[in-house]
C-alpha cells in the first residue's frame, strides 16, 4: 500500500484496527498465487464491468509485458511532453454485498434434499450438487480488495507504457510523477502496484523498495475528483438513493428475457423458480467471471448458462451502467466536468512551459479511480451514444449496441491523453497536437473521428464543457418551498 495513505489511516483508527487492517492485507496479498495460465471462457465477452482487461486486449495473452503499439500514435517530429492518465483500478475481490448473496444462493444449493440430487455416480449428481459441495472461499472482509491479479494489471501496464512513451517515462522524470487516488483501497493499492511496475522498468532484476523510498513523492488522495458522485447531493438523492430511478433496471429483471433465464437456472440447479430472483441469477454469474478472473479457473458456476444467458445478463449490467452512469440520468456525467476541467488543467499548464522553454513539471500524472468515474466521463465527452436508449424494451434492437460497458471500463482500463510539441509546425497553432487513447489504443475523436487534434481546435470543441462546469450549482438540490 502507498506510504502517504498509509500514515493517515493510522492516525484515525486504534492500534487493534490497524494491526487487524495490516493483517488481512497482508492476507489479501498472500492467499491466492497468480494464474499460472490464462482461463478462457466463452463468456468472457459478457461479464460488463467484471472482464478481465486482457479480454479486452487479446494480444497480451502471448506477452502481457510488451507494448501494443497502435500505428495511429503520432511520431517523427512530434514528442510527447505530457501523458494524463485516468486508470480503473485492478483486478478486485466481490464487495461484501455480492459475497453475502452468494452465500444466500450457496445456502439454497446445499439446502435441497437428498431427492433433488439425480442419481447415479457424482458426475452424474447434476450441476446444482455440484456447485452445492464447491467451495464457497469468498469471505466478508475481501469486499472489494485488490488481488494478486490486480497488482499484476497494475504493474504490467506501468512496463507497457513505460516502453510505449519511453520519453515520457524517464529516470528524470520518475521524481516530477504525480500521483492522484480515490480513497478507497484497492485504488490506492493500484498506484502502488504501478509504482513498483516503473521501479521495475528503471531496475530490473532489483526488488522495489517501499513506496515511501521512491523518488516520486507520496499519492494525493481526492474524492472529489476521483469520486465525484459520491459528492453530488442531487444524484446521490434523486438517482442512487431513489428506488424508482432505475425503473428500466427492474423492469428488464422481471421482463420475458431474465425470466426465460429464471426458469432455466431453476430447472438446472434444480430449486423452486420462487427462491430464485434475478439478483442472484447474476451473482451467479459474476461468481463464474471472480473465480476466472482472481483465480484462473473455470468453475461450474459458468456451466450454468449459455452464450445467450450471457448477452441477457451482460445488457442488465450495461442498463444499470446507462442509467446511473452513462446518458440516462446525465446528472452524473455532468458532475464528472470537474474531473475533464482538471485534466485540460494539466494540460495547459504544460503548453505554457513549453511555451516558455521551460520543462514540463508534470511529464505525467496518473490517476486512479473507478469505473463510475470513467464511464460519465466519457458519456460527458460523448462516446459510445447510441441513436436510441437503452431501455427495459429494446433488448433486441440492442444487440450491437456502442454502450458494452465491458469493452470499455473492464479492470485496469485507462484514459489518457497524450500532448505532443511538434517542432516542425508550420503554424503556432499546429505546435501542440493532442491523441486520446481508450485501453491502450488511440481513441478517435467524439466529434471528428480523427485520431490526432490541435489542441487547442480540441479545447474548443469542450469549451462548454470547460467554461460553464459549475457543479455545486449542477449537484445542488432544488429548494423546496
Amino acid at each position: 500500500m502507498l506510504c502517504g495513505p498509509c500514515r493517515l489511516l493510522r492516525a484515525s483508527v486504534a492500534p487493534t484496527a490497524a494491526l487487524a487492517a495490516a493483517l488481512l492485507s497482508s492476507l489479501a496479498r498472500c492467499s491466492l498465487q497468480e494464474p499460472k495460465d490464462q482461463v478462457a471462457s466463452a463468456l468472457s465477452p459478457y461479464f460488463g464491468t467484471k472482464t478481465r482487461y486482457e479480454d479486452v486486449n487479446p494480444g497480451l495473452l502471448s506477452d502481457p509485458e510488451a507494448p501494443q503499439r497502435d500505428p495511429e500514435l503520432l511520431e517523427g517530429s512530434c514528442t510527447p511532453v505530457q501523458l494524463v492518465a485516468l486508470i480503473r483500478h485492478g483486478t478486485r475481490y466481490p464487495t461484501a454485498k455480492q459475497i453475502r448473496k452468494l452465500r444466500q444462493l450457496h445456502g439454497l444449493l446445499q439446502a435441497r434434499g437428498p431427492g433433488d440430487d439425480r442419481p447415479g455416480n457424482a458426475s452424474d449428481r447434476g450441476l446444482g450438487a455440484a456447485l452445492a459441495d464447491w467451495p464457497l472461499w469468498y469471505a466478508d472482509w475481501m469486499d472489494g480488495q485488490l488481488v494478486e491479479k490486480g497488482r499484476q494489471d497494475m504493474r504490467q501496464l506501468a512496463l507497457r507504457l513505460a516502453s510505449l512513451f519511453p520519453a515520457l517515462f524517464s529516470r528524470e522524470n520518475y521524481s516530477r510523477l504525480r500521483l492522484i487516488t480515490s480513497s478507497k483501497h484497492r485504488c490506492v493499492d493500484s498506484g502502488a502496484a504501478f509504482l513498483r511496475g516503473l521501479w521495475e522498468h528503471y531496475h530490473p532484476g532489483l526488488s522495489p523498495p517501499d513506496v515511501s523510498d521512491m523518488e516520486c513523492g507520496p499519492p494525493s488522495i481526492n474524492d472529489k475528483l476521483m469520486r465525484f458522485f459520491d459528492h453530488c447531493k442531487k444524484f446521490l438523492t434523486e438517482v442512487e438513493r431513489n428506488a424508482t430511478a432505475l425503473y428500466h433496471v427492474e423492469a428488464f429483471k422481471t421482463g420475458p428475457e431474465m425470466q426465460n433465464i429464471l426458469k432455466k437456472v431453476a430447472a438446472v440447479l434444480q430449486v423452486p423458480v420462487n427462491n430464485l430472483n434475478a439478483d442472484l441469477i447474476q451473482v451467479a454469474f459474476f461468481t463464474c467471471s471472480f473465480d476466472l478472473a482472481i483465480r484462473g479457473v473455470k468453475s461450474p458456476w459458468c456451466d450454468i448458462f449459455d452464450i445467450d444467458d450471457a448477452k441477457v445478463l451482460e445488457y442488465l449490467n450495461d442498463l444499470k451502467q446507462y442509467w446511473k452512469r452513462g446518458y440516462g440520468y446525465t446528472i452524473n456525467s455532468r458532475s464528472s466536468c470537474t474531473l475533464f476541467q482538471d485534466i485540460f488543467q494539466h494540460l495547459d499548464k504544460a503548453v505554457e512551459e513549453k511555451q516558455r522553454s521551460q520543462p514540463v513539471s508534470s511529464p505525467i500524472v496518473l490517476q486512479f479511480g473507478h469505473a463510475e468515474t470513467l464511464l460519465p466521463l466519457l458519456s460527458l465527452m460523448g462516446y459510445f451514444k447510441d441513436k436510441e436508449p437503452l431501455t427495459a424494451y429494446n433488448y433486441e434492437e440492442q444487440i450491437h449496441r456502442k454502450f458494452r460497458s465491458g469493452h470499455i471500463v473492464p479492470y485496469a482500463s485507462n484514459l489518457i491523453f497524450v500532448l505532443y510539441h511538434c517542432e516542425n509546425a508550420k503554424t503556432p497553432q499546429e505546435e501542440f497536437q493532442v491523441q486520446i487513447l481508450l485501453n491502450e489504443k488511440v481513441l478517435p475523436l467524439a466529434h471528428s473521428q480523427e485520431t490526432v487534434s490541435l489542441y487547442e481546435d480540441l479545447k474548443n470543441h469542450y469549451k462548454d464543457i470547460l467554461q460553464s462546469c459549475q457543479t455545486s450549482e449542477e449537484c445542488e438540490l432544488p429548494k423546496k418551498n
